[in-house]
């Protein structure tokens, strides 16, 4: 059973799923490749039980949390997973590059443009911090929301 609920955000609509434990498993943006636009028959909506995620959300727009606490089940391969784990290391307000996340992942360099379509594929967008990840200059490069959605969220954490 997947559960669902949409809310109001600095970047649009945001829609988030969970499993039915209650756990986390994608945050979409409007403007983000490959998210359901509409959500699937099967799905129950569910604002009250996912309140407490919402709630972390609108803090972290607000400027009042760097760190979400609440449980995640992204769907992905074990690969996948060992780089999204990577992501959750990323210091709020810090950036890296793929490079360097490919070496945090403990995965030999010449993984990176595997461990670059990991994070494109990242399902839990703001959650997992894909938008700490940076070109190797420093320039900002390929966002699944866009690039200017991942400015918005580097400026809100600087």
């Amino acid at each position: 059973m997947t559960r669902f609920t949409t809310m109001d955000s600095p970047l649009g609509l945001l829609q988030l799923t969970a499993d039915e434990d209650g756990r986390v498993t994608s945050l979409y943006a409007p403007t983000q490749k490959g998210k359901p636009v509409q959500p699937d028959a099967s799905w129950t909506p569910d604002p009250d039980g996912l309140a407490d995620v919402v709630a972390q959300l609108r803090e972290y727009f607000a400027g009042e949390r760097k760190e979400f606490d609440f449980p995640l089940a992204p769907p992905g391969t074990e690969f996948r997973q060992r780089v999204w784990r990577a992501l959750d290391d990323i210091p709020f307000g810090a950036t890296v590059t793929y490079k360097e996340l490919t070496a945090a992942a403990g995965l030999p360099p010449t993984s990176v443009r595997a461990v670059a379509g990991a994070v494109g594929a990242n399902p839990l967008l703001i959650i997992r911090p894909c938008h700490r990840v940076v070109g190797s200059d420093g320039s900002l490069t390929g966002f699944a929301a866009g690039l200017e959605a991942k400015q918005t969220l580097l400026d809100l954490e600087r």
